[in-house]
């Protein structure tokens, strides 16, 4: 067999139809869009939730809750996750991209204190929690606000 011999499987690929090529085609006139009407005509159609006239379920149903336009988002990393790096290294948020552990930062770097933390590492980060800090500098470490 070579690469000129291959087709698709029989029944599963189909020919498109030609619209609007004249009636010998059988989809001349209308094509295919029947007589009259909003969606025989250019343009028609209604948007998506339109119910007919009828008031839209999105807008039968009440407005819930509040988006603060000011929130920061943080990227978060917790202290056991810092055990992958070797002891006395420096760990700031380019470090952490590169390796894996964070994917965006958004607003800043914050490290939580979920975990246990066993290396001697100098954690650079724009937020700590207090149980972060404490868990650093019991291992020897340092925790140092950009």
């Amino acid at each position: 067999m070579r690469l000129h011999d291959l087709r698709p499987a029989a029944g599963s690929t189909k020919n498109r139809k030609r619209v609007g090529r004249g009636t010998g085609s059988g989809l001349g006139t209308t094509a295919g869009r029947g007589m009259n009407g909003q969606n025989s005509r250019s343009g028609g159609g209604v948007r998506p939730g339109f119910e007919g006239g009828q008031m839209p379920l999105f807008r039968r149903l009440p407005k819930r809750g509040f988006t603060n336009r000011n929130k920061m988002q943080w990227a978060i990393v917790n202290v056991e996750a810092l055990n992958a790096f070797e002891n006395e290294t420096v760990i700031t948020p380019e470090l952490l991209i590169e390796s894996g552990l964070v994917k965006k930062l958004n607003d800043g770097l914050k490290i939580l204190g979920d975990g246990a933390l066993d290396k001697k590492l100098t954690v650079k980060a724009n937020k700590f929690t207090q149980s972060a800090i404490s868990k650093i500098e019991a291992a020897g470490g340092k925790a140092e606000v950009i």
